[in-house]
């Protein structure tokens, strides 16, 4: 072997162990890049699955082939629902300040019944009545079925087992009301024994017949439907 062989086998051997180390060197470079973009991969896995974005709910959402469950929605409570049946408390003009009384019956149905305390008679039992107690009438009066003449109104319904025990007390205090006198045991304190049997608030019963109406609407805050106790 001549000493130029020998210098061209070196250069070669050289060349060669460059060219190598370049390809591991090439070779290592896209291992890392793999690897890294696994890595990159990862994180964003891990990020989607982290709560507070829609954009995380939807990668998540993606990550695992399933839809996105719709946001809770807050639920309502249901209203009262009104009875079939109803006490309505009135008032209407009349030829001095009004008289108060109620219609009750089934909404269903177009007949209602009247009950309403008032002096039996005409002018003198009235005028008697704001001395001493007079006779007394508790079912309808002029006036009470003509609309043109109502001056308030205050109705509340009631389920029919209620019903049926306030339609009960009505016709009971209509059969054991027998005077009528404007101080102590008129209209409007007639009135607040039924709506007192109901469950309501009641208000003095001095008051002429609107002002208690629309004050007994008040104090009960307009509520339209009432629910016996157990005891009654």
């Amino acid at each position: 072997m001549t000493a130029r062989d020998i210098r061209f086998g070196l250069v070669f051997a050289i060349c060669a162990g460059s060219i190598g180390s370049g390809l591991v060197t090439q070779t290592v470079s896209a291992q890392d890049l793999a690897s890294r973009g696994d890595q990159l991969q990862v994180q964003q896995r891990h990020a989607a699955r982290k709560p507070g974005s829609t954009a995380n709910a939807l990668a998540s959402a993606a990550a695992v082939g399933s839809d996105v469950a719709p946001e809770a929605k807050p639920v309502r409570k249901p209203s009262a629902v009104k009875g079939p049946y109803y006490v309505d408390f009135r008032s209407r003009t009349a030829a001095t300040y009004g008289h108060a009384f109620v219609w009750y019956g089934k909404t269903s149905e177009k007949a209602v019944d009247v009950a309403g305390l008032h002096p039996a008679g005409d002018v003198l039992p009235y005028v008697l009545g704001h001395l001493t107690f007079v006779p007394s009438e508790t079912g309808a009066s002029y006036g009470d079925l003509d609309v043109q003449y109502l001056t308030a109104s205050y109705r509340v319904y009631l389920n029919e087992a209620d019903a049926k025990k306030v339609f009960a007390f009505i016709k009971d205090i209509q059969a054991h009301s027998p005077l009528w006198n404007a101080e102590t045991y008129n209209c409007t304190a007639f009135i607040g024994r039924i709506a007192t049997f109901m469950g309501l608030k009641v208000p003095f019963h001095l008051q002429v017949p609107e002002d208690y109406i629309n004050n007994l609407k008040r104090l009960n805050g307009g509520r339209q439907t009432a629910q016996l106790s157990a005891e009654q």
